[in-house]
């Protein structure tokens, strides 16, 4: 019998036959992975060909929910999209907060599988009156902002969750996002995939109710989570600052990646933070409506060249991404390109990183005069990051290198940009530097959809920013007693952190929580009340690791080995200037060793492949 939590429901939806099928949820898939990316992973490990064609018809993209996805539920304003990468041709996931998982769930069902491809341009609408193909041609070149506005408006229905691309996904950009307003399912190409596949937005209202299995045991669990949330001095600096407000102490911590990587400071941080609080912000807000946190900004800039209406944006990883790793001290220039690349469908991250790769090599004259035309690609110019973002998002000129990622860009031009081309697996480096946490070192390395900061967890939230997240009672050391610059046992803290934070990622519920105070004791009693299963920590970290290894198979079956889990020279080797350019803790000496000591926790062998030992044991 289908547990309480769940909507019960999966829709299949092939568009190359226009055919949608509602189908029943296997129960023993959905107990061995509660939901999130654990169902998604072993949906798509059984049905994805080895080797598909990330942009072909055959790839499929899973929209998925999680027992902790809903209205009524704190944190529970998310949706996990997973995918094969066009970018990194394995694994790929996406979250993206706001309204459309809570609604997907509401309308009845808990997964979305979309297949196949259309002949022409289509849009999904999901409501209480069904779900059905609709022509999407009027909608080709249009901003998220004008689709999402266009299905209100023809609809006659302006509460409508659209989750849709922009022109950079219909251009199949590479790194291009699914938007859900001005929120992003942002890494690993959603957007490309979506745009092969030539559906431009999904549209979903809902009107279900998610019933808990014990309303009163439920209730009370929640009642202590939020106590524990709102009493942790994180949330009350989430609510206030943001997560851009981070800039100025990563920046003086030495976890601030700028030019390119060639520093982890820059000392611009707090300057550009108080710029932002006086001249950008507006206020702040939640995601979705029962957001307990708080972190989103509202932002503007009132005049000028870069004038950008109020919008939601101008996240950490964002502004991080379009001042620092181009050495741009224009906040506003910053906070107009983020607004673009939402508009776009671009992701922020991997924009900011493309430019500091281009700037990096018109500086070492790479590009002939006809790559760049009369772009001025010199370190800090504002000016130039509008103009490459649209060229870009319309694969123009010397946008359509880079609209491949650093990569493929390195590739093509070869020797010496390879060299400074800085990404793992093939996905580009986020804003977090772990020459300041060498947890976030074997954590970058080892993450499965490629060189990621919160898929499953931040490294340096534990070593350095000092969160246990109640794993201690699992095996973790207490990181008060661990120094950030060292590199001892750090393989096998990580494997205990990644298996327990995967599981925001697994019940859909928001990932900042666990850096507010909610722990795995929470989580476990939340989901015992609420599905009617009795589930331990213990059982929830098995599953989280049982995650953890079907995406691993996932990317071994892709031809993934040890060689892919490296992290770049230039992330291992000491800053060339700034704060810690003498700071010979920095370096990252013995990442091998620390490589070997997490295979072996994790069971792998070697070549970081899982043994028939611990597969067996995870019932795999």
């Amino acid at each position: 019998m289908m547990p309480k939590g769940y909507a019960g429901k999966q829709l299949r939806v092939q568009l190359t036959g226009g055919l949608i099928k509602e189908e029943e949820i296997n129960l023993e898939l959905l107990k061995k992975y509660l939901g999130g990316v654990g169902y998604g992973a072993k949906l798509l490990y059984d049905e994805l060909a080895p080797k598909v064609d990330a942009l072909s018809a055959e790839n499929k993209i899973v929209f998925a929910t999680g027992p902790l996805t809903g209205k009524n539920i704190p944190g529970g304003g998310s949706v996990e999209v997973c995918f094969k990468s066009p970018l990194t041709n394995l694994w790929g996931e996406s979250r993206c907060g706001g309204n459309f998982g809570p609604e997907l769930k509401a309308s009845g069902y808990d997964f979305l599988i979309v297949e196949g491809k259309s002949d022409s341009p289509v849009y999904l609408l999901i409501t209480a009156g069904g779900a059905q193909i609709k022509d999407a041609s009027h909608l080709l070149g249009k901003t998220v902002g004008e689709k999402t506005k266009i299905i209100r408006e023809e609809n006659e229905d302006a509460k409508l969750s659209v989750m849709c691309i922009g022109p950079a996904g219909e251009n199949k950009v590479l790194f291009s996002t699914i938007m859900d307003e001005d929120r992003a399912a942002g890494r690993c190409g959603a957007g490309a995939v979506m745009g092969s596949k030539n559906l431009l937005a999904i549209a979903v209202k809902g009107s279900r109710k998610i019933e808990a299995a014990h309303p009163e045991k439920f209730r009370e669990a929640i009642r202590k989570a939020m106590k524990a949330v709102r009493e942790d001095p994180n949330t009350g600096g989430f609510k206030e600052h943001g997560t851009v407000g981070d800039i100025a102490s990563c920046d003086l911590l030495g976890d601030w990646p700028t030019q390119n990587w060639r520093s982890n400071s820059w000392g611009k941080g707090e300057e550009l933070y108080n710029y932002f609080y006086e001249n950008n912000l507006v206020g702040n807000f939640g995601c979705y409506s029962g957001c307990p946190v708080g972190c989103g900004r509202m932002v503007k800039v009132d005049e000028g060249r870069f004038k950008t209406p109020v919008h939601g944006g101008a996240e950490y990883e964002s502004i991080t991404a379009f001042t620092a790793f181009v050495t741009n001290d224009n906040m506003d220039a910053a906070v107009h390109s983020d607004y673009l690349c939402n508009e776009y469908g671009i992701d922020t991250i991997s924009m900011g990183a493309v430019i500091a790769f281009a700037m990096e090599c018109y500086e070492k004259g790479l590009f002939k005069p006809e790559d760049i035309g009369n772009l001025d690609l010199g370190w800090g110019n504002p000016e130039v990051l509008p103009l490459l973002i649209k060229l870009v998002a319309e694969r123009k000129g010397l946008g359509d290198l880079l609209a491949d990622g650093v990569m493929r860009a390195a590739g093509k031009l070869g020797h010496p940009a390879r060299e400074f081309a800085i990404h793992g697996k093939g996905l580009e480096a986020p804003a977090h530097d772990p020459r300041s946490s060498k947890a976030l070192a074997i954590t970058y390395g080892t993450a499965n959809r490629g060189l990621c900061h919160i898929h499953p967890l931040e490294g340096q939230a534990y070593d350095l920013g000092k969160s246990d997240f109640g794993l201690i009672p699992h095996g973790l050391k207490d990181p008060e007693e661990l120094d950030r610059w060292d590199e001892k046992d750090k393989g096998k803290m990580v494997k205990i952190l990644q298996d327990g934070l995967v599981l925001p990622d697994v019940l859909v519920n928001c990932k900042f929580l666990m850096y507010c105070g909610l722990t795995i004791n929470h989580f476990a009693d939340i989901v015992s009340s609420l599905t009617g299963w009795e589930i331990t920590e213990e059982e929830l970290l098995k599953i989280g690791e049982r995650t953890i290894n079907i995406q691993r198979l996932f990317n071994v079956r892709e031809g993934c080995s040890s060689a892919d889990d490296m992290i770049p020279e230039r992330m291992r080797s000491l800053p060339q200037f700034g704060k810690y350019k003498d700071e010979t803790r920095c370096a990252i000496v013995n990442y091998e060793d620390m490589l070997e000591e997490y295979y072996l926790a994790r069971g792998w062998d070697k070549n970081g492949i899982p043994t028939e030992d611990k597969l067996a044991s995870l019932n795999l």
